[in-house]
């Protein structure tokens, strides 16, 4: 992190001579997907809403730092997979996402708002994030939360917690509408810090276990497989069989268009001043 704020102090430092500087915000509005142990095939069948609301302090034309609130719906289903083992494991989940974020921008073309030449550019950013979540099922036609139902043996006291951080990445385009708005189309994903976004992480536990300390639910729930030709049912569940995998932490993706406001103004050099 230290070397990171003193790369950014010198790009800032040597910037172009004319800098535009100043805040924008708006929001931005578009689909969440979810990517993990109940997608490991990176299916695009189940977009969730993404809303989010932003602030940018650009720099100059080149760089930026953004801040945002960002509002997410993610889910999976086994039942959409292909793959035999997941079709037999028929777990599902879905949540909400809250997100704050912080981020580096930078644009690959010189960007001036109201500029007749310098009107759009494509960017890529990065960041860190922290996110809370909340993994939820549907039974008997109810949601159920499956956080304090210990579905993969934790002990009460010991379930995962429900935030985490993330890394932001990405890469957008940013257009001129005018000197004051612009619209911005962003492709930019997260990798979590946490495995448990969808509740599935490791092994099958002993459901007994799981009743004696969370109850009958928590039993039903952590097994829900069903006989698919091919797949051992009782092989599948024993207790210590990979339920998911815990080497590769979840991730979730949006694809968002949104309008910002300028409100800054362009800053040019001071002539005289000596390099």
């Amino acid at each position: 992190m230290r070397y990171l704020i003193i790369a950014v102090s010198f790009i800032i430092s040597i910037s172009a001579a004319q800098a535009q500087r100043g805040w924008e915000a708006g929001g931005l509005i578009g689909v969440s997907h979810y990517f993990g142990d109940l997608n490991t095939d990176f299916r695009l069948t189940d977009p969730g809403r993404a809303i989010a609301v932003a602030a940018r302090f650009n720099f100059n034309e080149r760089i930026c730092l953004r801040f945002s609130g960002n509002y997410g719906e993610v889910s999976a289903y086994d039942s959409d997979s292909e793959n035999l083992f997941e079709l037999a494991r028929n777990l599902s989940f879905q949540s909400t996402i809250l997100e704050g974020n912080a981020q580096l921008e930078f644009n690959f073309l010189p960007y001036l708002h109201g500029s007749k030449d310098n009107f759009f550019t494509p960017y890529v950013l990065a960041g860190l994030s922290t996110v809370h979540f909340n993994p939820m099922t549907e039974y008997e036609g109810q949601l159920v939360e499956l956080r304090p139902l210990g579905t993969e043996g934790q002990f009460k006291g010991e379930e995962y917690r429900k935030s985490s951080l993330a890394i932001n990445y990405g890469f957008g385009l940013k257009l001129d509408i005018n000197y004051y708005w612009s619209i911005n189309v962003e492709l930019s994903g997260r990798r979590m810090a946490t495995d448990y976004l969808d509740d599935v992480s490791t092994v099958y536990a002993d459901k007994d276990d799981i009743q004696q300390i969370h109850g009958e639910l928590g039993a039903i729930l952590s097994d829900r497989s069903i006989p698919v030709d091919g797949v051992d049912q009782n092989l599948l569940t024993q207790p210590g069989r990979q339920r998911g995998n815990s080497s590769t932490n979840d991730s979730f993706a949006y694809f968002r268009v949104g309008v910002m406001h300028y409100f800054g103004d362009i800053k040019c050099p001071e002539y005289g001043s000596r390099r």
